[in-house]
């Protein structure tokens, strides 16, 4: 009889347990007992949390009781929303909520003061807050793989920044915030609608890479010649038909470049005007020479 009591029990706790609630997957990691300060990793230089690919469809509430975390990833889930609580980790250094379905972010991410790298690339923004401008220490940003036309013109505050993705975007025209920011050395607006390059471009005199692969790009102007730090032109899959004589100027490009990764002149699918398409083959020191000689004879 004792032994049908015990049956009967554990047949009890059986249905009992199938009946409770599912747990989101991020939330497994706590069934163990721990506290969620137990997830936090400790490195030499940063406290770090990822949360990367946990199918999370909205932020654990337990994140916002970390604010020593200095390193959060977040990437890789089906967000939708980030909640104003995200202004509560303003320890954070580096943010990535890349690979979700956020479709704006919250105006708190400016109280995240000592942010220095943010991604928020494949998303579904059409639009980011001004007060991002408000994270001065900002130095990396990857909005590539969203639906922005615009930026804030506030970013002109955003002096730290060195490399800037915007690729895989809704871009008319490159924005005006832009040419304020003299610390980049990496710009990237491949993948949009850019139909040509402003002569503001000469103000971005520390760039190193500059890549608008896949535009409508016309022409180049004349003032990009100006920029001699440049190691990477990609101007592939565009509507390029003339170079401007002063390209010979770029000596820190040092090939005519085929390969996406390679530094050098990426030229490659444009409807050059004649002779080009058979200068460009002879190499870049052909190309250099041929712009030099036209220019001393014009």
């Amino acid at each position: 009889m004792g032994t049908e009591h015990s049956k009967n029990k554990g047949r009890r706790s059986m249905v009992f347990l199938r009946k409770g609630p599912k747990l989101p997957a991020w939330e497994d990691a706590l069934l163990s007992g721990r506290e969620p300060k137990s997830l936090l990793k400790r490195g030499l230089r940063y406290v770090s949390l990822s949360l990367i690919m946990k199918g999370m469809t909205s932020t654990p509430d337990f994140l916002w009781g970390l604010p020593e975390v200095q390193k959060l990833n977040l990437s890789r889930n089906q967000l939708v929303t980030i909640p104003p609580s995200l202004g509560k980790l303003d320890r954070l250094v580096v943010l990535n909520l890349g690979g979700n379905c956020l479709k704006c972010l919250p105006k708190e991410i400016g109280l995240l003061r000592n942010l220095k790298v943010l991604f928020v690339n494949m998303n579904c923004l059409t639009e980011v807050p001004a007060e991002l401008s408000l994270c001065r220490k900002l130095e990396v940003l990857s909005l590539s793989h969203n639906r922005v036309s615009q930026l804030p013109l506030s970013f002109t505050d955003l002096t730290s920044l060195r490399k800037l993705n915007l690729s895989n975007n809704r871009f008319v025209q490159i924005p005006l915030c832009i040419f304020a920011l003299r610390s980049l050395d990496f710009l990237h607006l491949g993948s949009n609608r850019l139909e040509n390059i402003a002569e503001s471009i000469q103000y971005l005199v520390n760039l190193q890479i500059f890549i608008v692969e896949n535009n409508n790009i016309r022409s180049l102007p004349r003032s990009l010649c100006c920029i001699t730090t440049l190691e990477l032109l990609n101007v592939d899959y565009n509507a390029i038909q003339t170079l401007p004589d002063d390209l010979y100027l770029l000596r820190r490009l040092r090939r005519i470049a085929w390969n996406p990764m390679d530094k050098g002149l990426h030229i490659a699918h444009n409807p050059l005007s004649r002779p080009l398409p058979e200068v460009v083959e002879g190499g870049l020191d052909v190309l250099f020479n041929y712009l030099r000689e036209k220019k001393e004879h014009n």
